[in-house]
């Protein structure tokens, strides 16, 4: 993409319980794990501004927020951009998910009851029907819901605060990946951890959610086409 091309965000709803700020937030941070700021397209505060239809404080205010998440770095020069990546940080970041999210779904496997099944071979049918599509980012979308839906049934979780930092920072180079799917996903690992779920087998829903990172990832391994996404 070209640094000055245009970009869409997708704005988020806002009720009036929700101040100014924090929709700007929540929007700004849903269009990284979206990836609807690419790599190497800086935005000035004053364009996002414009693209929100908000003042520049608020903008300011939430970028602070963002930034010490690692989403978006603010440079020197007042432009906000993806931040910078590395093979090395990549597979840094893939290895802490592959670490987490296996382990935050055996725990909340014992919580999944069928309502919570029907609900997760829903959104997989939604993934399927974007990949059909080749709606790379609805994919995404619905690919971090089937995996918070598993995690959330856990009423005493406390890593998806965690989970969700990596997402923040992998999901403007896992978009990309994701214009390529049929090249990295050859089975069905949602599938599998369906299938784990309602067998109730922990170590099986484990091998099928590290095995869903790594094949959405194995591009990392990859190095030629690691740089391509990440250059």
């Amino acid at each position: 993409m070209d640094k000055y091309s245009p970009i869409r965000i997708t704005l988020a709803q806002r009720t009036e319980a929700v101040t100014i700020t924090q929709w700007v937030y929540n929007t700004l941070r849903n269009a990284v794990l979206l990836g609807q700021i690419p790599p190497g397209r800086a935005l000035t505060i004053r364009e996002l501004a414009a693209l929100l239809d908000v003042s520049p404080m608020p903008i300011r205010e939430a970028l602070r927020q963002l930034s010490a998440e690692g989403a978006l770095a603010i440079k020197g020069n007042r432009r906000v951009m993806v931040p910078e990546m590395t093979p090395m940080k990549f597979s840094e970041l893939v290895d802490a998910r592959v670490a987490l999210e296996p382990a935050a779904a055996a725990k909340a496997l014992p919580y999944i009851d069928a309502n919570r099944i029907a609900e997760l071979q829903r959104l997989d049918s939604r993934i399927d029907e974007a990949e059909a599509a080749g709606d790379a980012e609805a994919v995404t979308f619905w690919n971090q819901q089937f995996h918070r839906t598993i995690y959330l049934s856990n009423p005493h979780q406390v890593t998806l605060p965690l989970i969700e930092s990596l997402w923040l920072q992998l999901a403007p180079f896992m978009r990309r990946s994701a214009e390529s799917l049929d090249e990295y996903y050859q089975i069905d690992r949602h599938q599998e951890a369906l299938d784990a779920i309602e067998r109730k087998d922990p170590a099986a829903l484990q091998l099928a959610i590290a095995a869903d990172i790594r094949d959405g990832c194995a591009f990392a391994h990859t190095p030629d086409k690691l740089q391509q996404l990440l250059g």
